[in-house]
């Protein structure tokens, strides 16, 4: 039997998923719509996320279930699998690495930045919002208020990425990401981070919300298969070609 702490994490999470589902339900269909339009006009999809925030981009791309043409931006440098670990958090605080980093990319003007940074108070975070907008990308963000409202930003004068995106929608998480305090001191860190698991939500209903959007409007569903099942593989590789000009990741 699982103990009191894990049923206290998943009452939690459950409570977040709750409250986000139905506090950002409105934004999660307008940033939908803006998704659709962009899409309808011609223009490419991008997520990113530096670190395990980039757990939200991998969730969104070439997977059962998902939109063809969201395009994940990755940095080596900047992912879990970098050697050591530590590099990725050192980068992070690199100041203006985001504007090599954003012009290496295919993003373009009318594009669309999903942007996942828990407390959006680092270089990464920030000034990626502001490179992306500079090129006429739309910036919208999925952050923790709780988290962001609480802290500076590391360089002094920057604004908080809150305010460098067009739009954001709260993860309704916690400060400091892990929710469970399994003791009265204060200096004994928390365990059982959510932040991962509530981007992969925002990112699914947006996918989601876009899918409706495009059903109400007669449109085909750019939506993968699973690759197991009969006939997925051939049906996926048709996708791809169909939507070969909105695709990067190939």
């Amino acid at each position: 039997m699982l103990s009191s702490y894990a049923e206290q994490y998943f009452e939690i999470v459950r409570g977040q998923q709750e409250r986000l589902f139905k506090e950002q339900g409105d934004m999660i269909h307008k940033i939908a719509v803006e998704i659709c339009d962009a899409f309808h006009a011609g223009h490419n999809i991008f997520t990113f996320g530096p670190g395990h925030a980039g757990m939200f981009a991998e969730e969104l791309f070439y997977r059962a279930g998902g939109l063809a043409f969201t395009n994940p931006l990755f940095h080596p440098g900047l992912l879990t699998s970098v050697r050591p670990i530590t590099m990725s958090s050192d980068l992070e605080l690199v100041p203006k690495f985001p504007a090599v980093f954003v012009d290496d990319s295919p993003m373009k003007e009318g594009d669309i930045l999903l942007l996942h940074s828990v407390a959006g108070s680092t270089p990464i975070a920030i000034e990626t919002a502001l490179r992306a907008k500079e090129k006429g990308v739309k910036v919208f963000a999925l952050i923790c208020m709780d988290y962001a409202t609480k802290l500076k930003p590391v360089i002094p004068g920057e604004p908080m990425r809150y305010d460098a995106c067009d739009a954001y929608i709260d993860t309704c998480g916690v400060f400091g990401d892990a929710c469970v305090k399994m003791s009265s001191d204060a200096s004994v860190p928390a365990v059982g981070p959510t932040s991962s698991i509530l981007a992969a939500m925002i990112g699914n209903l947006l996918t989601v919300e876009v899918c409706s959007i495009l059903l109400s409007d007669s449109q085909e569903l750019p939506v993968f298969k699973s690759g197991h099942v009969d006939g997925g593989t051939e049906y996926n590789l048709k996708l791809l070609e169909k939507y070969k000009d909105h695709i990067f990741y190939m």
